[in-house]
């Protein structure tokens, strides 16, 4: 379980297929309090570490996360979004975030408005998820809440502490985003459905 505030980025230093599945080695300034078998939010994924040598660390990424997620588009030298998971008793700064990403969607605008951000993005509506005005969205792992909510796109506004401190800050039209819309939303959506 993550909160969607996110720790620090981390830079892909190597990517190594393997059968169905990718190994991820990611260098970051936390990987010295990591321990093997620890989950952390790689843009969003929770991803299990299976191996750790001085600032470096590795993932392993499954076929279905690779075809759920941006993770076929990640290169050596991007930089990526980390949270380590929550502990229990920590203060819930973001929102319930799982890093089991719903779907990927797309930027479709990125505008600098009076020193902050306001991002849109559209999704594959197909999938039923939806978001919700004023309620909360997970992109690349980042807690935000919705403005201009539609029925296949939405927008964010950035401050700049979150743009200088994510990968936003590389975000421009056409980047691919993890999503994960919020687990209470996804729940009463459903629940509304069915009646």
């Amino acid at each position: 379980m993550f909160t969607g505030i996110i720790e620090t980025l981390g830079t892909i230093q190597e990517i190594k297929k393997e059968n169905s599945y990718v190994h991820i080695t990611m260098n970051s300034s936390i990987t010295s309090e990591l321990q093997i078998d620890q989950s952390v939010a790689h843009n969003g994924i929770c991803l299990t570490v299976v191996a750790i040598n001085d600032t470096f660390y590795t993932v392993t990424a499954i076929d279905e996360t690779i075809k759920k997620t941006n993770l076929a588009d990640w290169k050596v030298g991007d930089t990526v979004n980390l949270e380590r998971a929550m502990k229990l008793g920590d203060r819930l700064d973001g929102h319930i975030v799982q890093g089991h990403v719903d779907q990927t969607g797309t930027c479709i605008t990125a505008e600098q408005t009076d020193g902050s951000w306001l991002y849109t993005f559209e999704y594959d509506e197909k999938l039923s998820n939806i978001t919700i005005e004023k309620g909360s969205i997970t992109v690349n792992g980042v807690s935000l809440t919705v403005v201009n909510s539609k029925k296949n796109q939405f927008s964010v506004a950035i401050i700049p502490y979150t743009h200088e401190h994510t990968n936003f800050k590389n975000f421009e039209v056409g980047t691919k985003i993890n999503l994960e819309f919020d687990v209470i939303g996804k729940y009463v959506s459903r629940l509304y459905a069915n009646k």
